[in-house]
């Protein structure tokens, strides 16, 4: 019944999504000849054909950057940004078909009005189709059946999970384990059996999605699991014992046959998204020192009317490939001895600060000279904070895989500070907030995090 719902599903998303380039073709059509030029300039025809024939080649475009797949547990942002890949590369295929038939009277107007409108309009559908969906799995329908086989930590992390996002629409039909009795309860939970039960509740039971979280201590063979659900034709899920030591998308690679698995998922890596990553923050910091240079001027007038000592605070921090560098400041303090710069937190009410400066904290006017630590390629507009030598070395031994935030350059704000892990806060949510951007990378993450920044970011109450 799931499968049969999930295919009518990608039906009529693939028949939504043709439609919807035909009705942004005419929308971009309409307003080009329309509204603002007032006549007709072009035969219709001339224009259509072309966005006609590229149908097929959107589906399979969609196909190949995965919108047609299962969306439950995926991100809506990312279905978005694939949605904005489709339709930039889309473009390039249709301005190269152009020029390749020579259709010179294809108005380029035209073209740009439709791409935008293709996009804005399938990214809406998707979100409202996706909302529809959600309510109805939260109210009981459209739910997949899921047994569990273990239980363990990890199966309570799951359990946790599927009860905390009800709109995912799993139904935990019950638990097996070899170290519990049948009848027991677990995470509120009926234990229905062990594990050579298995075949028997498949047999008797309904069951979508069996989930794998078995611990290293059970001596148990999951090849054998695995058979007996592919004969019920069930789907199988493995929750590795192991998994708190890999990212949530570990890279597969292949050793002559032999199966390797990277432990750490990190997308910039790439080359290419990198260098426009890199793009990106070259341009927003020179668009951003344009624009904030009055706040700047401002500012070093009033920090030499107020204290004594330089404008500028360099403070040594560690960054990108555990290489230290010296971050800039607008200096908010009180000229301090070395020792205190290297070893002290700054504190609610801290005696040190300066009327100015502890405004500029406040507002983050302080952060303002990081633009230029950005140009100089120290640092990111977006990525983990850096931090001091000698916490990093304090906090390396203390904080599991706090030293992975090093593997990108880091940021002047970042998911951490957006969620309020900033000033005296917990270093443990800080660093996993900053592993999971770390590991879940994309260009509209970044743009989320630059609108989360001004919104809740620039005042913030841990900011002292």
């Amino acid at each position: 019944m799931i499968r049969e719902n999930q295919k009518f599903l990608n039906k009529l998303q693939v028949i939504m999504d043709m439609t919807i380039i035909v009705i942004s073709f005419l929308f971009a059509y309409y307003m080009r000849f329309y509204v603002l030029e007032g006549s007709i300039s072009m035969m219709f025809k001339q224009s259509f054909m072309p966005i006609l024939i590229s149908l097929p080649m959107y589906f399979i475009l969609y196909n190949v950057f995965d919108l047609y797949s299962p969306k439950r547990t995926k991100s809506i942002y990312k279905e978005i940004e694939s949605i904005i890949k489709a339709n930039f590369i889309g473009l390039l295929i249709l301005i190269l078909g152009l020029y390749v038939f020579k259709l010179i009277n294809f108005s380029r107007i035209v073209l740009a009005l439709f791409i935008i409108l293709n996009t804005f309009i399938t990214s809406t559908s998707r979100i409202i189709l996706r909302g529809t969906l959600r309510k109805h799995r939260i109210n009981g329908l459209n739910q997949k059946h899921c047994l569990i086989i273990g239980a363990t930590d990890i199966s309570k992390q799951l359990i946790a999970k599927i009860n905390k996002n009800k709109h995912w629409g799993y139904n935990i039909t019950g638990i097996i384990d070899n170290h519990k009795n049948t009848g027991d309860l677990f995470c509120y939970y009926d234990v229905i059996g062990k594990f050579s039960d298995l075949k028997s509740i498949l047999d008797k039971t309904h069951i979508d999605i069996v989930f794998i979280a078995i611990d290293a201590k059970d001596f148990v063979d999951i090849g054998y699991l695995i058979k007996i659900c592919e004969r019920a034709g069930v789907k199988t899920n493995i929750i590795p014992y192991y998994q708190k030591y890999v990212s949530a998308k570990p890279h597969m690679d292949d050793l002559d046959g032999l199966s390797i698995v990277d432990t750490r998922y990190v997308p910039l890596d790439n080359y290419f998204l990198a260098l426009s990553k890199r793009i990106f923050d070259i341009v927003f910091s020179l668009t951003a020192i344009i624009m904030v240079s009055p706040i700047m001027i401002l500012s070093v007038i009033m920090i030499k009317l107020t204290s004594p000592g330089p404008i500028i605070y360099k403070q040594e921090r560690v960054g990108l490939n555990r290489k230290n560098f010296y971050m800039y400041k607008f200096r908010s303090m009180k000229v301090q001895s070395e020792d205190e710069e290297k070893t002290k937190w700054s504190t609610k009410n801290d005696p040190r600060k300066t009327k100015w400066g502890s405004f500029m904290r406040k507002t983050s006017i302080d952060e303002l000279p990081q633009f230029f630590n950005v140009l100089k390629g120290d640092m990111s507009i977006i990525g983990p904070r850096p931090e001091r030598p000698y916490f990093v070395e304090k906090f390396r031994d203390e904080i599991p895989r706090y030293m992975i935030k090093h593997q990108v350059r880091p940021g002047i704000t970042g998911w951490a500070q957006v969620c309020g892990y900033r000033g005296d806060t917990s270093i443990e949510g800080r660093i996993a907030h900053d592993l999971y951007y770390i590991e879940n990378w994309t260009f509209l993450f970044d743009m989320k995090i630059v609108f989360l920044t001004v919104f809740r970011g620039f005042v913030n109450k841990n900011a002292y």
